[in-house]
């Protein structure tokens, strides 16, 4: 994906943080709560990963550690995060985030190998998460080649085989669903059952 674009999000999320004292506060507080006590007094610290995912409203999510991925600026790629990486993840979540900024990241999300493209590849692991890897959830090949058929049919504007990020923005305005959806009620006990909302966006 385009540094611009990356960099238009993130200043986006920035100046709504500005403006959200709650948010600032409530997120201190439960980033604070996931820190040793020896850490708590580090200039810069980080939660690890598997810490993070701990978190009641992030463990039944099925995209649980690629979220921590994008939103971590770790340089080693272990998916921990900074209190500003942490807050990123929150606002982005947040109700009040924008359809722009939750589609965007979104789009990160489900971009796997992070290359600035939804490819089969991408697809197909987004449908794994949603749908489940069991034997009684799991698509048979040529269940999930015509699924993705059909994804790229709607939604591959350009038809290079592939969704960019504005072919995935322009399918996401049609569903007035994505952005209560795109959401973690992350001051709250309980993150509610993922639903595929998103899947219904393509199809």
């Amino acid at each position: 994906m385009g540094t611009t674009a990356s960099q238009l999000a993130k200043d986006s999320l920035s100046e709504y943080q500005v403006n959200d004292h709650l948010l600032l506060e409530n997120a201190h507080r439960r980033f604070t709560e996931l820190l040793d006590r020896d850490e708590r007094n580090h200039p810069n610290p980080r939660v690890p990963m598997e810490v993070i995912l701990t978190l009641p409203e992030l463990k039944s999510n099925p995209f649980k550690t690629r979220i921590c991925q994008v939103f971590s600026t770790s340089e080693d790629k272990d998916g921990s995060l900074t209190f500003e990486d942490f807050l990123d993840l929150l606002s982005a979540f947040s109700d009040s985030a924008t359809l722009e900024i939750k589609s965007h990241y979104a789009f990160r999300i489900f971009d796997f190998d992070d290359d600035g493209t939804l490819d089969y590849g991408d697809l197909e692991k987004l449908v794994n998460c949603l749908t489940g890897e069991t034997e009684d959830t799991r698509l048979t090949s040529e269940e999930m080649r015509q699924l993705i058929s059909n994804i790229l049919d709607e939604s591959d504007i350009d038809k290079d085989g592939t969704v960019n990020l504005s072919e995935f923005q322009h399918v996401i305005s049609r569903s007035p669903d994505f952005v209560s959806s795109f959401a973690l009620f992350l001051f709250y006990p309980v993150f509610p059952a993922p639903n595929d909302a998103v899947l219904h966006c393509f199809i």
